[in-house]
């Protein structure tokens, strides 16, 4: 039966009225015919304005790691609710939830919490350069850090090939322009290039700012060595290591992607698995750095710490942390996987993944990609053409192929064995539209 589309269709025209694009996130908007609406999700499916019914391997961007609406996390959350929302005052809660968060990762020694991750990072950034006294700060190119102004830049294809540090441009406008200086861009993986911007901007950097793997740019990781190398580089030069967990904390593992790495960050961010969807997110770090807030730096807000975020929060956490559900999500993650590969070898088609098993990206050539450039000059137009039939066929994934597919703990095999049904389907209607077979495996 053919996806239909006419209510999601009928509410986008009304809603673009008084929304721009017509819903609340740009990233949302997938065309004036594709854009859906949700009616409801329960566990790892979800349902439109026109009742289809979808697998989802988006889970709000990584959150909903136990799936939407889990029982146990929402009833916490009721009783969170009991306890009467927001004074603008602390709560018991605030210190449970901490003291789990330092259990389970070892870097962070004292926390903070916000209500989005970049609200964390902005935070983590301010707090850097007031521990620093430096400005200056470097991003891998590629990565993403949140929409606010100091992480909105970005190094176009076009401008690689110069000579010295390339050309950084805003990605949106609004952007001062003025302050693009202070932001400095390195490949991943090249740990020489990440030295010398180092050498050379001596006495000007504040943090280097990583997402070991890369949760906006198809997942890519970061080899174990470059990690280990950039966190003795920042020792040596002074440089505060602020490793972005928002969308790998408490997925990839317990402790995140630094219990895999086996590096300890200086700060580290947390926000979308930790509370299954409930709004919250998280600054940690170095006791000695996290101890500047209240005494020169500022860090609050109104709806930090909620008490319906905060009892949904420690929940998440226990779950997390005292079941095996982090060992099946990387179990289903990786059948998937393989079950991809033996439909795509069957047909002669190069390709590759990367990332986690609980956050993969697939890539359709042999060698996976190393750097945002790698993915960058790639022919990612068959991945889009066959996202497209993916979600005709009820198979969410998102439309951008830098976005990996998230796992979560309410997959199962009705799950696996539909989804496996369906990729089959999308890459012979994308071979098909296409003319040709794609790239042949060597």
């Amino acid at each position: 039966m053919s996806r239909k589309m006419n209510q999601n269709n009928a509410h986008f025209r009304q809603a673009v009225r008084r929304l721009p694009l017509g819903v609340a996130s740009n990233f949302r908007y997938w065309g004036e015919e594709r854009t859906i609406y949700i009616k409801q999700g329960r566990g790892a499916r979800i349902v439109d304005l026109d009742d289809n019914v979808y697998i989802d391997y988006r889970l709000g961007y990584g959150p909903a790691i136990l799936g939407y609406a889990d029982p146990r996390v929402d009833e916490a959350a009721r009783k969170g609710m009991e306890v009467g929302g927001v004074f603008a005052l602390s709560t018991e809660r605030e210190y449970t939830v901490a003291e789990r968060i330092s259990k389970m990762v070892p870097a962070a020694e004292l926390v903070r919490f916000s209500n989005s991750g970049t609200e964390a990072v902005m935070a983590a950034l301010r707090l850097a350069r007031a521990y620093t006294k430096k400005d200056d700060y470097v991003i891998l190119e590629g990565s993403y850090h949140g929409l606010f102004d100091a992480a909105m830049w970005y190094t176009p294809m076009d401008k690689w090939g110069q000579v010295g540090d390339p050309e950084v441009y805003p990605y949106s406008e609004g952007i001062p322009v003025s302050t693009k200086s202070f932001a400095h861009f390195v490949q991943a993986n090249d740990a020489n290039q990440l030295e010398d911007v180092f050498k050379r901007k001596a006495g000007r950097i504040a943090c280097l700012l990583i997402e070991p793997i890369m949760g906006n740019c198809l997942g890519i990781a970061a080899d174990p060595e470059y990690l280990r190398t950039a966190r003795a580089l920042c020792d040596k030069h002074g440089v505060v290591l602020i490793i972005d967990e928002v969308k790998t904390g408490f997925r990839v593992a317990k402790g995140g992607v630094q219990q895999l790495y086996g590096v300890k960050a200086d700060l580290c961010t947390f926000a979308k698995a930790v509370a299954n969807g409930y709004p919250i997110s998280v600054l940690a770090g170095r006791e000695d750095i996290m101890r500047k807030i209240g005494k020169g730096v500022a860090h609050g807000g109104t709806y930090t710490a909620h008490s319906v975020s905060l009892a949904a929060a420690e929940k998440t956490l226990e779950i997390l942390d005292e079941t095996d559900a982090l060992e099946r999500i990387a179990d289903y993650g990786t059948r998937l996987r393989n079950g991809m590969s033996v439909s795509l070898k069957a047909r002669g088609i190069a390709h590759s993944f990367v990332g986690h098993p609980s956050m993969s990206g697939l890539y359709f050539a042999k060698d996976p990609p190393r750097n945002y450039r790698d993915w960058k000059g790639s022919d990612y137009s068959f991945y889009d053409a066959a996202a497209k039939v993916l979600h005709d066929e009820r198979i969410l994934c998102e439309p951008d192929s830098r976005e990996p597919w998230f796992i979560s703990a309410a997959h199962d095999e009705s799950c696996l064995t539909e989804t496996l049904a369906a990729f089959e389907i999308a890459i012979d209607t994308t071979l098909r539209s296409a003319g040709s077979t794609h790239k042949k495996s060597g």
